[in-house]
């Protein structure tokens, strides 16, 4: 690891003029650790901190963060050096950016970690060391999940022939939601297999084989089968909600089925490829107004309304709810970006407004308005969607090291 010392001499020489900032920010974040980072929106992320703290005001006198003071004047080199070494803070949020609400998420993080591997150490004795109990608590949460099937009516999946038959045109929209139902119907067929062959084994008609066993302790650690999530969707919650939100995805799926038009707004999150919406936006608008595809783009507008405020589908587009904010708010009345209230770790988005505009007159991205990556899950990285410019009335670079982002999933709010 890097002192603070060795990282503050770079920081002299360069404000003595021997090595000048752009120079040294190169070397930093081109060279010798920004090589080494291949997402996009981490590089965007290095390049905030190498421009934030790499500059003459702050070897000038300007507090670095808040909490850690400035040397004070006239002091030479190795007086900064010892100064540094000797009043640099405890390590915070605030340090690097952060919130302070990110302290609660991590610990948060922390407290589930142990939970759960304390959690594999208890049933880490092996199946058999439970007895019949084990099978009463596997019992039971097959019960509650083919209850849920039956209740919810996704129990015989959405019947694709007679859909298909009263399919008149195969709009973009509509193709979009025939795969989604495929994909639901594959998903509800395996998990109604799956739970049908365990009750066979359970009750001594079928030995239980490996995979059984291993639906078995998903079952009873209340986690999602392997065998289920393979054919699922990207998520962190545990097996309960999880199913609950299954149910609520065929929902969507079910009631679009009806009349088999544009919904009013779209649960984007509650689809398997959030992305195959976004494209039969653009597919629509281009056929519309014979624009080439390959020179189509999204633009995404946050609206002032909830879901419950929308009566029709947008003619221009499409309304698409359920994104999350993570480490931000969001300002309804002045309609952007804000600081995180104390303790409120997540903010639900109004309705967003998608379009597709062609690239020569998509605005860019000025400086008051944030490029927000959107992800699947908490974990983010590969489940990264699409990005959607949102308003700020600060510098952007405030919402990039805050690692301000909208999420489709999130596990705890």
């Amino acid at each position: 690891m890097v002192s603070a010392a060795q990282v503050s001499s770079n920081y002299l020489e360069a404000a003595q003029g021997s090595i000048p900032w752009d120079d040294l920010k190169y070397i930093f974040g081109e060279i010798l650790y920004g090589g080494h980072v291949v997402d996009d929106w981490d590089r965007r992320l290095v390049k905030n901190y190498l421009n934030t703290y790499m500059r003459d005001s702050l070897i000038e006198g300007e507090e670095i963060f808040k909490g850690f003071a400035p040397a004070p004047n006239g002091l030479p080199r190795e007086g900064i050096l010892e100064y540094i070494e000797s009043s640099f803070p405890i390590e915070t949020p605030v340090a690097f950016g952060l919130h302070p609400n990110a302290e609660i998420g991590f610990r948060l993080l922390q407290a589930d970690t142990l939970f759960k591997n304390l959690n594999e150490l208890m049933s880490s004795g092996g199946m058999g060391g439970s007895g019949g109990s084990l099978q009463d608590k596997v019992k039971m949460v097959m019960d509650e999940v083919n209850e849920k099937l039956d209740s919810s009516g996704a129990a015989e999946g959405i019947d694709m022939n007679d859909l298909l038959e009263r399919v008149e045109e195969r709009t973009p929209y509509v193709n979009v939601f025939l795969q989604e139902i495929e994909r639901m119907n594959i998903l509800l067929k395996e998990i109604k297999r799956s739970l049908a062959e365990l009750d066979l084994g359970l009750r001594g008609d079928l030995q239980i084989s490996d995979s059984m066993e291993a639906l078995m302790r998903a079952l009873s650690e209340e986690a999602v089968p392997e065998g289920w999530s393979k054919l699922a969707y990207p998520s962190q919650r545990a097996l309960g909600a999880w199913f609950n939100n299954l149910v609520n995805r065929y929902k969507q799926l079910a009631d679009w089925t009806g009349d088999l038009g544009l919904p009013k707004s779209t649960w984007l999150p509650g689809l398997f490829n959030p992305q195959s919406f976004l494209t039969a936006v653009k597919q629509t608008t281009a056929r519309r107004n014979d624009w080439a595809l390959d020179k189509t783009v999204s633009s995404y507008d946050v609206t002032k309304k909830q879901m419950e405020d929308i009566t029709a589908p947008s003619r221009d587009g499409a309304f698409i709810h359920g994104l999350v904010l993570e480490a931000a708010r969001w300002d309804d009345k002045a309609s952007c970006l804000d600081e995180s209230r104390p303790r409120e770790l997540f903010c639900s988005m109004p309705v967003i407004m998608v379009k597709a505009v062609t690239a020569d007159n998509k605005r860019d991205v000025n400086r008051d308005q944030y490029e927000c990556p959107v992800y699947k899950t908490q974990k983010r990285g590969a489940t990264f969607v699409f990005s959607a410019g949102l308003r700020s009335k600060v510098p952007v670079s405030k919402w990039v090291l805050a690692g301000v982002g909208l999420l489709m999933e999130v596990v705890q709010m």
